[in-house]
């Protein structure tokens, strides 16, 4: 921060220098003037690189020859006022001197802009390595990511600082290396270890050698586990193809590290996880400090730290800001507060879910959940109490609400959820009118405190209808709530019962290699007797639920069941092989709309079998993560119905050059490629989707050119080509793109240019164009663009708008007022 304090002094010492001379010393003038003008364009640049360079922990020392020679400069301008006009001599040698200062000058603006390309690029690399981690702590906050493999705090946290001083005792001055820290689900485990993680003391300790890793029930393998582990380092992921490789990885990993200098962090580790990490100790040195997270105390690990529930003051504290009580709105009595929090201070989990349900309610609302207190025990003393506890509180949400909590245990634990995945089921499933719909669907949960809501992108005071770069969490526990109440039914007398399988609205398979849950033996036990009875071999006894998630781990082998779901409408697949199939039985799933295909593994996986899709003649949207499409480019079959195409981190390559997609998806109304870093160019046959609204490039790095046929799409109303930043220029046919009402451009700092008649866009209403870096001048056809609403646009282009629209100081925002 010091060293970016001094580059902005000096710059402001040499600028400053010059503004104060330039008009007056007329014999300096012309050069002084053209030293001014670079200033201006390299000062936008200084600042975007130091906020990329804080962010990116690239050392500052890279921008010193810019203070020096800043510092330089304003000693030179300095010297320059002072000659005489009679100083002939003195005012050829300063001129020379000014000359030379200015070709210093462009030739380190050279080297600003190869440095911000560089830079932009990185942070688009590790916004893609890192989105976010669930962090198991069950707060609502929306926060952008930040580019390290920790996950955020909480926006408070109170209550651990007694803890957190235990732990440090233990692992920093101490000689022990293990410790286990335990205590029931949603008292706040996984909060202890991040604050321990985000000390400063403990950063100084262990710098950027601190691997934070969240397991679950169902343990990954150890070849999974290292390759974590390197993504985390950034070293590179490599392909571990069995367990005795995997150690070999893990030895050369640990030899990288200097002594005394690596914290591990294993997050909800559970007995079935043991024996793995019992591997993984045994093969850490023991100068190294391993720090676990646990609701069983794991004897067999070592030693344990029992996590004490929150005093009352804390719990107080907590519970009144999550409840938003000291904004005065609504005045509750304290008795009622202090008895609520007397019942649920053991959880910390269970306060904000109750603060997030009484949150701006009125005094009566607040009453009945006393009364339900009151119903119940003395407080909450276990993890099933908070379950129940949790349960009553769902019961109250709306039907829909309550519906789409159930739906994020579709998702696997510990895995970031794409909001786009939900917005796609909910606005399909629930007939929603826009995405929008849904989008406000999620907003309820996080304000709720039901789930939390990460947005990666930079901008996040930007409000608009592009989520593609917002991403949902969820604490384990209620994840565990929300698929318990897709599995049982409603209750009657008090009680509750498994619903049967057959019967589910949600269906989630969560497999182990090839082995079935039993209740799959069950069902083809009783399909076998129904063909029996009927006489018929083909006949299956159908499941009714509408959505289904499958879950598979890098021992599955495609080995699917035969099943029908003649209901189903959402297809979730969750898999971490490098080769997929889809199931026989999707092509029977005649009324599916949606399906999700994740691929959690590092490296692009082929998806075969696309085929089957070819019959379903109501599939909406696909989403595909991680997947190499050249699978899709062979599907023969037009899909007439498909909407909507969401290909994210998917490996594209030339998978259209041979075949033209707008024979294979007619009708698509809006198509989203993110963070695909083989695309090179875009295939022509796209812009003969006329029926095209909706088109989203994002964070392709080695996109160089947009083709000329982009004119065709006429229908186009949304344009966004977001940090492309090989991006070179926007093509002139874009000028017949009548209907575009949004253009973004923002990051893309390789244009130099824009069309000479972008003026045609008679409609457009939305225009970011945000460190545009080597944009300087603007076509005089801007003027027409008489619709613009919100233009998005950094400092030194802000004054040549002002020449063309002289409203434009109602409309703009400028960049570099975003938060960094």
């Amino acid at each position: 921060m010091a060293e970016g304090f001094l580059i902005d002094k000096a710059f402001s010492l040499l600028f400053d220098a010059i503004k104060g001379i330039k008009d007056k010393n007329v014999r300096f003038k012309p050069i002084l003037n053209k030293l001014s003008l670079r200033l201006k364009h390299m000062q936008s640049m200084i600042i975007e690189i130091q906020q990329l360079n804080r962010g990116l922990d690239v050392p500052e020392s890279e921008t010193s020859e810019f203070k020096s020679a800043m510092e330089k400069g304003a000693e030179l301008v300095r010297k320059c006022s002072q000659v005489r006009w009679y100083n002939i001599c003195k005012k050829c040698q300063y001129t020379g001197e000014l000359v030379e200062l200015d070709e210093t000058l462009r030739l380190l603006f050279q080297t600003l802009n190869v440095q911000l390309a560089r830079d932009v690029k990185r942070n688009s690399q590790q916004i893609k390595e890192n989105l976010p981690e669930s962090s198991s702590d069950g707060s609502n906050q929306i926060s952008t990511v930040v580019p390290f493999n920790l996950p955020p705090l909480p926006s408070l946290v109170v209550g651990l600082d007694g803890p957190l001083k235990e732990l440090k005792e233990t692992l920093l001055t101490n000689e022990a290396s293990f410790l286990v820290v335990t205590a029931p689900g949603g008292c706040g485990k996984t909060v202890l270890a991040l604050k321990f993680c985000h000390d400063s003391q403990v950063k100084e300790k262990f710098k950027n050698n601190i691997f934070f890793v969240s397991l679950s029930k169902s343990p990954p393998s150890l070849s999974l586990l290292v390759q974590q582990l390197y993504k985390l380092k950034g070293n590179g992921v490599p392909d571990i193809p069995n367990e005795e490789t995997a150690l070999d990885f893990l030895e050369n990993l640990l030899t990288q590290q200097e002594p005394n200098s690596t914290l591990w962090v294993l997050d909800d580790i559970w007995p079935e996880s043991e024996p793995l990490v019992e591997k993984l100790v045994l093969q850490i040195p023991p100068e190294h400090k391993i720090l676990v997270t646990s609701r069983s105390e794991l004897l067999r690990l070592g030693q344990s730290y029992h996590l004490n529930p929150l005093n009352d003051k804390d719990a107080m504290t907590l519970f009144r800001h999550l409840a938003s009580l000291e904004d005065g709105k609504y005045q509750i009595p304290d008795h009622i507060v202090q008895k609520i929090v007397g019942y649920y201070k053991f959880f910390p989990l269970a306060l904000e879910i109750v603060a997030g349900s009484l949150r701006r309610q009125p005094a009566e609302v607040w009453e009945g959940r006393l009364r339900k207190c009151l119903d119940g025990s003395s407080a909450l003393g276990s993890e099933s109490n908070i379950l129940s506890s949790l349960q009553s509180n769902l019961h109250e949400l709306k039907f829909i609400i309550k519906e789409c909590f159930m739906d994020l245990g579709l998702f696997p634990e510990h895995q970031r959820i794409p909001a786009a995945s939900l917005i796609d089921m909910w606005t399909e499933l629930y007939e929603l009118e826009e995405d929008g719909d849904a989008l406000l669907l999620l907003y309820n949960l996080t304000t709720r405190n039901l789930a939390n809501l990460f947005v990666t992108r930079k901008d996040v005071t930007e409000v608009d209808d592009y989520y593609s770069e917002h991403f949902v969490t969820q604490h384990d526990l209620l994840r565990e709530l929300a698929i318990y109440e897709s599995s049982h039914e409603p209750q009657v007398n008090g009680e509750r019962c498994e619903e049967p399988v057959e019967q589910r609205k949600r269906l989630i398979l969560d497999l182990k290699g090839d082995e079935h849950p039993k209740w799959c033996k069950e069902h083809k036990k009783r399909s076998v007797s129904l063909a029996c009875f009927q006489r018929n071999e083909n006949t299956k006894e159908p499941f009714s639920a509408h959505l289904l998630s499958i879950s598979t781990d890098e021992n599955f082998s495609s080995n699917w069941l035969d099943m029908q779901l003649p209901e189903a409408k959402v297809l979730v697949l969750n898999f971490r092989t490098k080769d997929y199939a889809l199931p026989k039985f999707v092509k029977n799933m005649k009324k599916l709309r949606v399906l999700i295909v994740t691929n959690y593994s590092f490296f692009p996986a082929e998806l075969r079998k696309f085929k089957y899709l070819r019959s379903l003649k109501d599939l909406k949207r696909i989403r595909l993560e991680r997947i190499s499409i050249l699978s899709l480019s062979k599907t023969r079959v037009p899909l007439k119905k498909l909407r909507k195409l969401s290909l994210f981190m998917c490996s594209i390559g030339k998978a259209f050059s041979k075949r033209s997609i707008s024979r294979l998806l007619p009708n698509l109304r809006e198509m989203n490629v993110n963070f695909c870093d083989d695309l090179v160019e875009l295939p022509a046959s796209i812009f003969n989707i006329i029926h095209l609204k909706k088109l989203s490039i994002t964070h392709c790095t080695k996109l160089a050119a947009i083709p000329e046929e982009i004119g065709k799409l006429v229908n186009l109303e949304e344009l966004r080509l977001t940090c492309c930043v090989s991006l070179l220029a926007l093509p002139d046919s874009i000028k017949n793109l009548s209907k575009l009402a949004s253009l973004d451009i923002s990051d893309c700092i390789s244009i130099r240019n824009l069309p000479e008649e972008i003026g045609e866009l008679r409609s457009l209403r939305k225009f970011n164009m945000k460190n545009c870096s080597r944009l300087k001048d603007l076509p005089p056809s801007v003027s027409g663009l008489k619709q613009l609403t919100d233009l998005k646009c950094d400092e030194e282009i802000k004054e040549r708008w002002e020449d063309y629209l002289p409203s434009i100081t109602n409309i703009v925002r400028l960049a570099k007022d975003d938060p960094t």
